[in-house]
């Protein structure tokens, strides 16, 4: 198992890095130091890691291979800091929740950010890996001395003998101490209140039960396997290319051309590399399969991908329309995202343009010149949080407001952007209700022209299952789908009279 190690270091492991960064002046590392034991490798890449997404606002899934490569770590070691690191973030709620319990008397307003850090890992060894307690207190208390000086490493002891001391009680304690189930589940699932209350209210309006929440918040709590979607060659081909660079692979759970990868970094595999294949969930495939293949009356020349960047949506798209004919318009409002496009497009950069403006302005200067449109807006990206832990504690509430007004505003464009007769896809990786229903139910009322068409059977046409919707429109769920969160309406302009 991954998340289980002896705490014994190999040959050479943990040896240290003397050109690391130096975290700001907080690292109270003073070079070798006689007899002193070195930190695990694993151990301190996920602490760096976690320091450089708290200091830095960086995301975790970009700066963690990096760091890997840079440590040099092996495989074994590479899998065990990867779920070191993603598990801590994802759980940071609960094990803030069981430090305070044993801190007597100190707040965690008063324990240092990068001490904190440690004893969140050290929570994670204990409770979330079951790392024998020797080990997992040991192994941390040597991070908390190497990294933050000798006072800290016995504190580090302290803590984690108290929580060692109710393992398996935990869960009661918390129960007990919450004021309500709301609280209990934001605590125990460690995902902030508000975002506990929006997926409640998502799950009811979707016609599922309020007594599934608590499996929906542990499946964002489960790490999400890499899925791959084939672009230009078959899955069956690309499982092979993924045989032959010694990697594992699985079938995919809903999408005909996507293939989970099992083991291994998936850009290293050729296929990625020469653009034959890419890294996206099967949820963000699903959306693609139905922009391109919804039913539209006339010409099918011309499409639009409003909202573009990084271009994976884009790329999956336009080995599509390649094989129709058609042409691709990519915009995105961000230079360094739309030359994530243009990387993913490379190998079909003859039928995609790219345009860098703001989507909300193609309505004007567009106007009824697509046959396709999708509108993938930008959103809170909760539908994503077992790929991007630290999402969760990033977003407010208040986000949502702001967001919702420029969703409402790109849809409005997208759809003057559409000729008659065509249709256009309204995404988000959210299942919040304000970012998808709502904006889809507002628009409908305000426009005569467009009409809801059920994405359903368009996207049960192109899944390996049937797909079903609510009230026509669709929407994916990691517990139930094993794919991110994404929700998916299709609007089809009427002819006028």
């Amino acid at each position: 198992m991954a998340g289980r190690r002896d705490g014994r270091d190999d040959r050479g492991r943990g040896r240290r890095d003397f050109d690391r960064r130096n975290n700001q002046g907080k690292r109270h590392d003073k070079g070798w130091v006689p007899r002193r034991e070195q930190s695990d490798k694993a151990r301190l890449v996920a602490y760096d890691v976690l320091r450089m997404v708290a200091d830095d606002d960086a995301y975790a899934n970009l700066v963690l291979p990096r760091e890997i490569r840079r440590a040099r770590l092996n495989k074994l070691d590479a899998a065990y800091a990867t779920n070191l690191c993603y598990g801590t973030l994802r759980l940071r709620g609960r094990w803030d929740a069981i430090i305070s319990r044993c801190t007597q008397g100190r707040t965690l307003e008063d324990i240092d950010p990068e001490l904190l850090d440690i004893l969140r890992l050290g929570c994670q060894q204990l409770l979330g890996f079951n790392t024998p307690v020797h080990a997992a207190i040991n192994e941390t208390v040597k991070l908390a001395r190497n990294e933050l000086g000798q006072g800290a490493g016995g504190f580090v002891n302290a803590i984690l003998r108290r929580v060692s001391e109710r393992t398996d009680d935990w869960e009661d304690v918390i129960r007990a101490s919450t004021a309500s189930e709301t609280e209990f589940l934001s605590v125990w699932y460690s995902h902030p209140r508000w975002v506990v209350e929006a997926l409640a209210e998502s799950l009811q309006a979707n016609g599922r039960s309020a007594d599934e929440l608590a499996q929906l918040l542990e499946a964002d709590n489960a790490p999400a396997k890499v899925a791959l979607v084939a672009r230009g060659i078959s899955a069956e081909t690309l499982r092979e290319k993924i045989e032959a660079a010694h990697m594992e692979s699985s079938e995919s759970a809903l999408m005909p051309n996507a293939v989970l990868l099992d083991s291994g970094d998936p850009h290293r595999l050729w296929a990625v590399q020469d653009g034959e294949a890419g890294v996206q969930d099967e949820g963000s495939q699903l959306i693609a399969a139905v922009t391109a293949g919804a039913p539209i009356a006339g010409s099918d020349e011309l499409w639009l991908d409003m909202c573009a960047g990084p271009g994976g949506k884009t790329a999956t798209l336009a080995a599509i329309a390649t094989e129709r004919g058609a042409r691709i318009h990519a915009n995105e409002p961000q230079p360094h995202r739309l030359d994530l496009v243009a990387d993913a497009v490379e190998p079909w950069a003859d039928i995609v343009g790219l345009r860098e403006g703001d989507g909300r302005e193609l309505g004007t200067e567009e106007a009824e010149q697509y046959d396709r449109v999708l509108v993938d807006a930008p959103c809170t990206g909760l539908g994503a949080l077992r790929r991007r832990p630290e999402a969760r504690w990033r977003k407010k509430a208040s986000d949502v407001e702001d967001l919702t007004k420029l969703q409402s505003e790109l849809l409005a464009a997208g759809f003057d952007a559409l000729r008659e007769g065509g249709v256009l896809v309204y995404s988000t990786c959210s299942p919040v209700v304000a970012e998808t229903r709502d904006i889809v139910t507002r628009f409908l009322e305000s426009r005569p022209q467009a009409e809801l068409v059920d994405a359903a059977p368009i996207a049960t046409s192109q899944a390996k299952r049937e797909v079903t919707s609510v009230g026509r429109m669709i929407q994916l769920w990691p517990d139930r789908d094993d794919t991110d969160a994404m929700f998916i309406a299709v609007i089809q302009k009427k002819t006028k009279g």
